[in-house]
């Protein structure tokens, strides 16, 4: 399947035809020249991330849902503190909910010792209703422009792999280096002057672009979405990505509430043809989610799904791969909230080799994993099904 010229030609060509029956939208820029590097686990990646940091001679750019005042928390403050005194101007986005229990101790250690930072949607009647509920899901890192860490990480040791495994998380991340890191910088400093209210700070940004590595071959889109937005297009990314599949869909996601226009777009695949795969959470520290998510499960299996259930840890990681080229990854969940009321991002990488890694990975936790059986799912007790058929009236608000 892979290298199979036709098929490519088939995917792209369900792809644009899809594109013309949509309303007019601002397409993403393709950054053609960029390299990535997958991470599997979270020990890795906060070894690279901190080895990252100690790298940086500008700026430290970070924007995180959850920041713990624990161990890879309290090494994070650390190696931000000695990148201030080296000279490096460190930059913190973090969302005030999502660090409603990490102690303001922990932000005005930061704040004292030099590093800017801003609580995103402060709750304030000035913003109403409306804004209460907003967040920003984003979990991403930019060195010196040059650099990105993305994925689905947050900040602390269960990410990281250092509590009890029934406690961690599964998650995945990756860093970038290339033309795409341009553009995440920019979206950075946009949500920095909206919380600031002010104008970007002055970092020389455009001799730090003249310094991106061009010398990767992978294609990437970046996909910002929020509730500024007057359509999601973290939503249209999943859904022209579906719609272009030709021979397979393999998704990952720890909260699965996709509504109907997702689930029609992969009921739609797999009558064309197309295998689609679900990796969902057996546990979650959303249990309501579990509900939500496994109210739509019949449906899914009757139209000829699979779907498994991680067992082993509980799953964090979001990611969609199409036909083993072609891979939507970043911090957006399959859900409402990701869709609607979070401030998230994605990237699309159109690259064999990062696909390879991405089924490789899949593959081997699917393996692992419990499959669904339709008719064992049918023959739950009758208050789980009225439970689900509760909480699905409240899908959108999860």
């Amino acid at each position: 399947m892979r290298g199979n010229h036709f098929k490519h030609k088939r995917r792209i060509s369900r792809f644009t035809r899809l594109l013309g029956r949509l309303r007019p939208l601002d397409l993403p820029v393709t950054h053609r020249h960029n390299s990535l590097e997958l991470f599997e686990g979270g020990r890795q990646f906060f070894e690279s991330l901190f080895t990252g940091i100690r790298s940086a001679e500008h700026t430290v750019l970070l924007e995180y849902y959850m920041i713990h005042n624990d161990r890879i928390g309290s090494s994070l403050s650390n190696e931000l503190i000695a990148a201030i005194k080296r000279g490096v101007k460190v930059f913190l986005i973090y969302d005030y909910i999502g660090c409603l229990d990490t102690p303001a101790s922990f932000f005005k250690k930061l704040s004292k010792n030099g590093v800017k930072l801003i609580a995103f949607n402060v709750p304030s009647f000035k913003r109403g209703f409306y804004w209460f509920d907003k967040r920003d899901h984003r979990k991403m890192t930019i060195i010196d422009g040059k650099l990105a860490f993305l994925g689905g990480f947050n900040i602390g040791d269960e990410y990281a792999g250092c509590v009890a495994e029934k406690l961690n998380f599964r998650d995945l991340g990756f860093t970038l280096r290339g033309e795409a890191v341009t553009e995440l910088e920019s979206i950075f400093f946009e949500t920095w002057s909206a919380e600031h209210g002010e104008a970007y700070p002055d970092l020389n940004s455009g001799a730090l672009k003249s310094l991106a590595d061009r010398s990767g071959d992978a294609a990437v889109n970046i996909i910002s979405g929020g509730p500024r937005q007057r359509r999601s297009y973290i939503r249209e990314a999943f859904q022209l990505n579906i719609a272009s599949a030709v021979d397979e869909i393999m998704i990952a996601t720890p909260y699965f509430v996709p509504g109907p226009r997702i689930i029609r777009s992969i009921l739609r695949a797999v009558r064309r043809g197309v295998k689609v795969s679900l990796l969902l959470p057996a546990r979650s520290d959303v249990p309501f989610m579990l509900l939500l998510g496994r109210s739509s499960y019949a449906t899914l299996l009757k139209g000829g799904v699979q779907i498994f259930e991680l067992e082993r840890e509980i799953l964090h990681a979001k990611v969609m791969l199409i036909d083993e080229e072609r891979t939507v990854i970043g911090s957006a969940n399959l859900d409402q909230r990701s869709f609607h009321r979070n401030f998230e991002i994605n990237c699309v990488v159109d690259n064999v080799a990062f696909g390879a890694q991405i089924r490789s990975l899949l593959l081997e936790e699917i393996a692992g994993a419990r499959p669904v059986e339709l008719d064992v799912h049918e023959k739950r007790g009758f208050i789980i099904r009225i439970m689900e058929r509760v909480v699905k009236l409240f899908g959108w608000f999860a």
